[in-house]
């Protein structure tokens, strides 16, 4: 097995790992959602009037809308199907009365998801200097041959990669550095639970891994459920399938890139 995955492993499974993992990804959920008190005005009127079509059209304007429902983001993408489908609309609207507008608005300004707050963290993490050195902007990047990890978007780091060092793959990055005049690529993921969209997430990092021709060390900064022993699908993964590609924790990375 890759040293560094069963670095990890070892990690997790000995050590205050979640403690330390809350360093690079400190999940604390956000305040409420803002919401627009001009927008929300709008939403009690045509709650109150009790006129269905308004009431749809005012709320799919809202970041969240207050019900889980698989026809809701058709409605949003093509806003003529609301005057088209009656029966879809009083349906939907019959659930939104049955909630009442306290829990109406409060599931409106529910915070976000944890998950969807996880992408920027591990940059955060970097800013922080908490690999020894402090991420900088692509001109100071290249000025000369130094240490450095680049500090962009995902999408900029892609364009760097692919344009400097060969890198054929149409996903966003979350790490480029330069170590001992090494170049290093990789995604960042923290993988909560096992399933369907932790998964996706999995095989995105292993992709990047994956990608041939590219003149940089491929490495998947993973961190979560991977690492418990046992029979998942993702520890086997990891320790079988996969278990010669630079699969890492965030928390041996800066010993990894170290030692290039």
């Amino acid at each position: 097995m890759n040293k560094w995955a069963k670095m990890s492993i070892e990690y997790a499974n000995q050590r205050s790992y979640l403690d330390d993992l809350f360093q690079v990804y400190p999940t604390i959920p956000e305040g409420i959602r803002e919401i627009n008190e001009e927008a929300w005005g709008n939403v009690e009127k045509a709650f109150k009037k009790q006129n269905n079509d308004l009431l749809i059209r005012e709320l799919i304007k809202l970041d969240l809308f207050p019900i889980k429902d698989s026809y809701i983001a058709y409605l949003k993408r093509d806003k003529t199907s609301i005057e088209r489908n009656p029966r879809t609309i009083n349906r939907i609207c019959g659930r939104i009365y049955e909630s009442g507008l306290d829990k109406l608005y409060e599931r409106c300004s529910e915070p976000k998801e944890t998950n969807r707050q996880i992408g920027p963290m591990f940059k955060e993490w970097l800013r922080k200097k908490s690999l020894g050195i402090l991420p900088v902007e692509l001109n100071k990047f290249l000025a000369d041959k130094k240490d450095a990890i680049l500090d962009a978007s995902d999408k900029s780091m892609m364009v760097f990669a692919r344009e400097e060092l060969g890198y054929n793959h149409n996903k966003g990055l979350d790490f480029v550095g330069r170590f001992n005049g090494k170049y290093v690529i990789g995604e960042a993921k923290f993988l909560t639970d096992f399933g369907g969209h932790q998964n996706a997430q999995f095989n995105d990092a292993i992709a990047t891994v994956e990608a041939k021709k590219v003149k940089a060390e491929k490495i998947a900064i993973l961190d979560g459920v991977l690492y418990i022993k046992g029979n998942n699908k993702m520890y086997k993964s990891v320790t079988e399938t996969y278990k010669d590609y630079n699969i890492m924790s965030a928390l041996v990375l800066r010993e990894f890139l170290y030692q290039l």
